[in-house]
C-alpha cells in the first residue's frame, strides 16, 4: 500500500501543481521517481513530525495541496495539538497518510505501533477518516481525498497486503462497498484487517451461516443509509477493526446506533483489541491472534455471539 501512495501520487501531481509532499525522514528511496520529476515539491521535515504538520498548514493556506507521510504513531500520535490547531480549526485541505496503523509495528514496540489514531482523528471537528483495505482502496482514496476541502486522514498498511478487489470498486468516501453477499450476518470491516473478515466469513459459510461482508472504509463520515439497512435486515451486525475497542468504527456504530429509533434493531458486536498496551515485542501476525483477530478465532467468537443470541 505504502508503494501504491507513492506511485499514485506521482501520477496525480503531474496534472495538479498544487500537490505538494512532506515526509518525516522514511522510506527515501519511495519517492525517488516524485523527487526527480518534481523536487520543489517535494519536503523532507526530518524527524520533526509536529513542525511538519505545521509547515503543511502553511503551504494549504497558500493554496497547496499538502500530502504528509510517516508512521501513524508519528505524524498522529506525536503532532495532536498541530493537527487540532492548524489543520482542523482552520478546515485545511491536508491528507495525512499515515503508515502502519493498528498492530503492523508492534515488533517494534510501543513506541511505533498505535491502536488509537483513528479515535484521535475521528473526535476531531471536520476532520474525515479513511481506512482502505487494501492497494486498490487506497488508490481510490488519495483520489477522493484530494477533492475535499478539509483535513483528511488516511491509514495505510506497509506492504504485500492481499489485494481484495479484481476490478476498481465505486470508491466514495463515506460509502461502504459490498464484498460478499448473504443473509443472516452482516460484518463490517475497516482496512487491513479485511482479508481475515472475509476468510473468517468463508469459515463461516462452512457452518452453515450466510455473511454479508462490507469493506467499510470510512470512519468518518459514517454511511448512515447502509448502517440502517444492516441494523434492519440482519439480527447480528459485527464490527472488525485493528484498532482499540474505544473510539473506532465500532464506537462509531455504536454512537449512532443509540441515537437511533429503528423498527427492527439487530444486535451489535464490536470486535477489536482491549484497552491495554502490548509490553512485549512480538509479529503482528502473533499479535492479531492473541486479539482474537486471526481467521479462525474471528468465526469461532461470531458463531459463538451468534449461538447465545439465537
Amino acid at each position: 500500500m505504502r508503494d501504491t501512495f507513492s506511485e499514485e501520487l506521482t501520477a496525480l501531481a503531474g496534472s495538479d501543481p498544487r500537490i505538494v509532499l512532506l515526509m518525516g525522514d522514511i522510506g527515501n528511496h519511495m519517492f525517488d521517481r516524485f523527487k526527480e520529476l518534481y523536487p520543489t515539491r517535494f519536503f523532507n521535515c526530518g524527524i520533526a513530525e509536529s513542525n511538519m504538520i505545521s509547515v503543511a498548514a502553511g503551504l494549504a493556506m497558500s493554496g497547496f495541496r499538502p500530502f504528509v507521510y510517516t508512521f501513524s504513531a508519528f505524524d498522529v500520535g506525536r503532532p495532536f495539538e498541530q493537527i487540532r490547531v492548524d489543520l482542523a480549526f482552520q478546515n485545511l485541505p491536508v491528507v495525512i497518510i499515515g503508515l502502519g496503523g493498528g498492530l503492523t509495528y508492534s515488533s517494534l514496540g510501543p513506541t511505533h505501533y498505535i491502536c488509537e489514531d483513528l479515535a484521535i482523528t475521528r473526535a476531531l471537528p471536520n476532520m474525515t477518516v479513511v481506512c482502505p483495505a487494501d492497494a486498490v482502496e487506497t488508490r481510490a482514496a488519495i483520489r477522493a481525498a484530494l477533492q475535499r476541502e478539509g483535513p483528511v486522514y488516511i491509514r495505510i498498511g506497509k506492504k504485500n497486503e492481499p489485494v481484495i478487489h479484481k476490478t476498481p470498486p465505486n470508491f466514495v468516501i463515506g460509502k461502504g462497498i459490498i464484498i460478499e453477499e448473504g443473509t443472516d450476518i452482516c460484518i463490517l470491516g475497516t482496512g487491513t484487517i479485511l482479508p481475515n473478515v472475509i476468510a473468517a466469513a468463508h469459515h463461516l459459510r462452512e457452518s452453515g451461516f450466510k455473511p454479508r461482508v462490507v469493506s467499510f472504509h470510512t470512519i468518518k463520515p459514517l454511511d448512515t443509509i447502509l448502517l440502517e439497512k444492516v441494523f434492519s435486515d440482519y439480527p447480528l451486525v459485527v464490527t472488525v477493526e485493528e484498532h482499540s475497542f474505544i473510539g473506532g468504527l465500532g464506537s462509531a456504530v455504536a454512537e449512532w446506533l443509540s441515537d437511533q429509533a429503528l423498527p427492527q434493531r439487530g444486535h451489535l458486536m464490536r470486535i477489536g483489541i482491549p484497552d491495554e498496551f502490548l509490553h512485549y515485542a512480538v509479529k503482528q501476525k502473533s499479535a492479531l491472534d492473541a486479539y482474537n483477530l486471526s481467521p479462525d478465532k474471528l468465526a469461532e467468537a461470531i458463531h459463538v455471539q451468534y449461538r447465545k443470541l439465537f
